[in-house]
């Protein structure tokens, strides 16, 4: 019998992955606005699941019991947008005052630079008037884009609710979809697969939901001491930016220093970022780790690399997403054995013995030799 099996050469095979990455990133990009609503229902299909189960256990109809649970999940996240909208509303009322202070800020800082540096405050208004017209430019260059941005997060908080009930209810059906795939000698693979990357996302969002909550109250308490305007809506905003690894952390605390620097003083601004730097202490060392690292055992080199590339091709939502979605790869990776040492690259699990490997190696070349 004849061998029809092609040897393709090396740089060949290398075209091939590497078109295969481009078209699949470019298909992720051109389709992100079925992809994302698609992927945070899953994920939360499975985070609601196990309440669905429990009604089921509970002689409750599924579809009634479905729908109980998706608005209860929807009520929830309501009120917590009620909550903000509601505070945000305020401190919109507070903008002419926010505005003399800044400006009160801004004549004392250009006294500074002036006397400091030599520089004439004529000149460095002129400075401040292009960079505000310059603002002001862009500004209107991306309402556009606000406003679609606003209209796609209305599609999928709408959209959200449908496709959740539709994923649980057609669970049975995609369940036994995915084994038709798959040869019935691979089902106990597949299986261990589903029923680790079910348990990964539901620890991991629990995790995250406890650690935001956490994050909120420490930033709410320790601005309601230093007295900080809003200190309860900065608390939970930079809790929620929190979520997002490392970048959000950044601008969580940009917000409240922010404010502190337009209604009191330099002074307390600079304490509000020692209270933040303190939080994000107790959330680095103690939360994160025991809370939520322990569900999802990604090295911190991934962790900002696929944030990045989350970022770049779905925005926000793609920050969020792209810590569980390489958890779940790493489960698939590690249950595939040619692809076995990619899940141990996106681990963290540092090897002690790696430089002793390849020096045995250069060892055994150098005796051959």
């Amino acid at each position: 019998m004849e061998n029809n099996t092609v040897n393709l050469p090396l740089y060949l095979k290398l075209a091939q992955i590497v078109t295969g990455i481009a078209v699949f990133f470019y298909i992720l990009y051109i389709g992100q606005d079925i992809i994302i609503p698609l992927v945070f229902a899953t994920i939360l299909a499975i985070l609601l699941n196990p309440v669905v189960n429990f009604l089921c256990h509970k002689k409750f109809n599924r579809v009634f019991a479905i729908l109980l649970t998706v608005f209860a999940a929807f009520l929830a996240v309501t009120a917590l947008l009620y909550f903000i909208g509601s505070q945000v509303s305020m401190f919109t009322e507070s903008f002419p005052k926010f505005k003399q202070q800044f400006s009160k800020l801004l004549t004392e800082s250009i006294q500074w630079v002036s006397q400091t540096f030599n520089i004439s405050p004529a000149k460095i208004n002129g400075l401040i008037t292009k960079a505000q017209n310059e603002g002001m430019n862009y500004g209107t260059s991306i309402i556009g884009q606000t406003i679609g941005t606003i209209s796609g997060v209305l599609v999928i908080v709408f959209l959200l609710p449908v496709y959740i009930f539709m994923i649980l209810f057609y669970k049975p059906l995609l369940l036994d979809f995915i084994a038709r795939l798959f040869d019935k000698s691979k089902h106990s693979i597949v299986a261990e697969v589903l029923v680790e990357t079910k348990s990964l996302i539901q620890s991991y969002l629990i995790g995250l939901l406890l650690e935001a909550a956490l994050v909120a109250i420490l930033n709410a308490v320790g601005l309601l001491i230093l007295g900080v305007d809003y200190a309860i809506l900065l608390g939970v905003i930079g809790a929620l930016l929190n979520i997002i690894p490392y970048i959000g952390g950044v601008i969580a605390v940009a917000l409240p220093m922010l404010m502190a620097l337009a209604t009191q003083s330099p002074i307390t601004s600079i304490w509000v970022l020692v209270v933040y730097l303190i939080v994000q202490f107790i959330d680095n060392n103690f939360l994160v780790p025991k809370i939520v690292a322990s569900k999802v055992k990604i090295n911190a080199l991934v962790s900002i690399v696929v944030v990045l590339i989350g970022g770049a091709l779905w925005g926000v939502a793609g920050m969020f997403l792209s810590i569980p979605l390489t958890a779940i790869l790493k489960v698939i990776f590690d249950r595939i054995v040619p692809l076995k040492p990619f899940g141990f690259l996106l681990g963290d699990n540092q090897p002690e013995m790696g430089k002793l490997v390849f020096k045995k190696a250069k060892q055994k070349l150098t005796k051959k030799e």
